[in-house]
């Protein structure tokens, strides 16, 4: 009887240990995430320095910088709160947003994205786009049929080409990294038989050029504003933005540049 009591005890203990462990570690981990998203690494290296001084103090029996540090307590605590103002306010409105049973990474931004910001905005428009995503074949030839921009990329100009009957706007255009290459291009229509004749002749050129390059082509649906992909000669009708972020991202071999990482750690 003593025994198994005495195991029960012992299995309660063991228990009652890991929970421990597990449960400071789990706030040590969030308190590491919070302070490494906010400046809240100034304040703890603060802390720090006055705490390392008082330890000196205690250890080495400084009386003169002990009594110093009585005396000033107060006033640093308020002179803290002043000085990192900014930065605890920051920190106290990242610990109200916090899911803190969330383990999950934000997916860091890549061009793609300012590319769906264009496409979603045309498709709530019902206005139509062609973007043709560059991979290594090169397609000279439909990159001469338009006017070369080499412009930065940005979700404004793709919607500037396409939201309005400019003369660019027929046409694709071509997007290679940051950049969007050229704009008004024209692409070679595919003859397959199999696409059904319900699709118009963005998703017929779009599929034409998969056929003949290994470029990835986004296109906006004028009519239904649906988005579809088509790539490796196959059109994929109606895909949401995550879907078309991912495979266009692994297709082309599309990761963060140094600038859009350093956006994300800025949020």
């Amino acid at each position: 009887m003593l025994s198994s009591i005495f195991g029960l005890s012992k299995a309660a203990g063991v228990i009652s240990t890991i929970l421990d462990i597990l449960i400071l570690t789990f706030i040590l981990y969030k308190a590491y995430e919070l302070i490494i998203k906010t400046n809240g690494v100034q304040i703890l290296s603060a802390i720090i320095i006055l705490g390392l001084c008082y330890v000196v103090a205690i250890v080495f029996n400084l009386k003169t910088l002990l009594w110093i540090l009585s005396i000033l307590a107060p006033g640093l605590v308020i002179a803290f709160a002043i000085i990192f103002q900014p930065e605890l306010r920051k920190l106290i409105l990242k610990l109200g947003q916090t899911n803190f049973f969330s383990f999950t990474k934000k997916q860091k931004a890549t061009s793609v994205d300012k590319v769906l910001t264009a496409a979603e905005n045309l498709s709530r428009a019902k206005r139509g786009m062609l973007a043709c995503f560059l991979n290594h074949a090169k397609c000279e030839e439909y990159l001469a049929s338009g006017t070369f921009l080499n412009a930065d990329l940005s979700s404004a100009l793709l919607e500037t080409i396409f939201m309005y009957n400019t003369p660019l706007h027929d046409g694709a255009c071509f997007i290679q990294g940051d950049k969007i290459v050229a704009a008004g291009c024209m692409l070679p229509k595919s003859d397959n038989n199999d696409i059904a004749k319900t699709f118009g002749t963005r998703h017929r050129a779009a599929l034409g050029l998969s056929e003949v390059s290994d470029a990835v082509i986004l296109i906006v649906s004028e009519e239904t504003g649906k988005l579809s992909l088509c790539y490796d000669s196959k059109l994929h009708y109606d895909l949401n933005s995550e879907q078309i972020k991912q495979i266009i991202e692994e297709k082309c071999n599309i990761k963060p540049t140094q600038a859009e990482e350093s956006e994300d750690k800025d949020e």
